[in-house]
Formats: structure tokens, C-alpha cells, sequence
């Protein structure tokens, strides 16, 4: 299905409500090594809330290209680290702040204050999660190469809502629920906003196959304040 989008005026932040039209048949290539077991969410911009998991929003529009270019003037000049995940070394890069998680001690230390530079759009994530901005305690600068990917993973279990910036480049984000069901999928554009907790915090991993242009993401994230439901499925980030 298409969907027909409106802008909920509540927010005021371009978070879209979508409602289903008729669609022509449009090819699209196949971005994976798999199909995609549900329909696509039609033009990138929206959001379909019967599509995507529970607990998931989208908000196409949440930086301005003024916003956007700033930040990315000053993160082009940071000194990424590979990341490192058991010795396994990704070809993303990543900048951590508040916090550092340690994969093999599995435990997050502190690290150094999320920078000045990054505190405007921490404070637009938090408005995004209904949240204190202090209480964005981490904040996460990725640099994805064309070509890199992240693999299907849960985020680690210290934090609880995981709010996702996109700069640069666009890619497409794909859930898969952990107990097994059908993988949906997404479009993030450069300068979106997204939202996860409750059940796709917990009860899905995500991944991002290989991007095709140079992308930066910005992931805030709070620290949990209760102890997440079990679960068997991996943590990588």
C-alpha cells in the first residue's frame, strides 16, 4: 500500500500519521540478501503505524538543512575509532560520550560529557521521546562508510530508549522480531528522527544492510530504570 501522510499537529515536529490509498507497482532494487517478508512503507517520508513494530515512531523532518550541515561540519573533523566487538573490528566508526559500554566486561563506564555542539539536537531528541534531555546520558556518533553495515542486533541492556538521528545519507532500517515473525523495514532520510522503546526496545533486533553513500547517525540513549524482559537475542551496541 502508499500512504496518504499527515503531520500531527501536536508535536510540531513532522511526525507522520499515515493512512492507506492505492498503489501502482513501482520496482525498486533489492537492497538484501533476503526479501523483505512485509510491504514496503511506501515513499520514504512516512511512517505506516500498522507496518512497523510497536513502540517505533519515525519523524521525517526533525533537523533543519541549516541544523544538518552545522553538525556535520564539526563531526567531519572528530577522531573516530573502529568499532570493536569482541576483537571483531566493523568497518563503522563510532565517538561514544556519557558513557563507554565494554563488550567484554559488559559494563558501561563513564566517558567524556556529551559535547556542546551535540546538546541542540539532544535537546530535540529528547522533546521527540517526552524526556528531560538530561536524561539522554549517551550520546553516539557513527560513521558509516558506503558499504557498512550493522548487523541484527538488540542495543545493550543499560539503556532503555534509543533515539536515532541521520545525517549525510539515507538507509534503510529493518526489524525482526526476536521470537521469529516477519522483517519490516524503513527508509531513514538524512535529518529524521526516530524513537524506539517498549516492544521494539525489546521484543525485536534491527539492522542496517550496507549503506551506499556516506552516513552519519547520532543515537542518544537513556539509562534503564528497570530490568528489561529476558531475552536470548544478542546485544552489540
Amino acid at each position: 500500500m502508499w500512504w496518504n501522510c499527515h503531520k500531527a499537529a501536536s508535536l510540531r515536529l513532522g511526525v507522520i500519521q499515515c493512512e492507506p490509498m492505492p498503489r501502482t507497482k513501482v520496482e525498486q532494487p533489492n537492497l538484501f540478501a533476503e526479501p523483505i517478508a512485509s510491504e514496503e512503507s511506501g515513499p520514504s517520508s512516512c511512517s505506516p503505524s500498522g507496518n512497523l513494530p510497536e513502540g517505533f515512531l519515525y519523524f521525517p523532518s526533525l533537523l533543519t538543512q541549516t541544523e544538518q550541515s552545522a553538525l556535520l561540519e564539526t563531526i567531519r573533523q572528530l577522531e573516530f575509532r573502529a568499532f570493536d566487538f569482541h576483537g571483531f573490528r566493523a568497518r563503522r566508526r563510532i565517538i561514544e560520550f556519557g558513557f563507554h559500554y565494554d563488550f567484554d566486561e559488559r559494563e558501561a563506564t563513564a566517558a567524556d560529557p556529551i559535547p556542546v555542539f551535540l546538546l541542540p539536537a539532544r535537546s530535540k531528541a529528547a522533546q521527540l521521546a517526552d524526556v528531560p534531555a538530561e536524561e539522554l546520558a549517551e550520546g553516539i556518533i557513527t560513521e558509516y562508510p558506503p558499504g557498512a553495515p550493522i548487523g541484527w542486533h538488540r542495543d545493550v541492556p543499560q539503556f532503555e530508549i534509543v533515539i536515532g538521528i541521520s545525517l549525510s545519507g539515507a538507509c534503510r532500517m529493518r526489524f525482526k522480531p526476536i521470537k521469529g515473525g516477519k522483517i519490516t523495514s524503513i527508509t531513514l532520510e538524512p535529518g529524521s528522527g526516530y524513537v524506539m522503546r517498549g516492544p521494539v526496545r525489546w521484543e525485536y533486533q534491527h539492522s542496517i544492510p550496507p549503506v551506499k553513500e556516506l552516513r552519519y547517525s547520532i543515537t542518544f540513549r537513556t539509562l534503564r530504570k528497570s530490568r528489561p524482559p529476558q531475552s536470548r537475542a544478542g546485544n552489540r551496541e
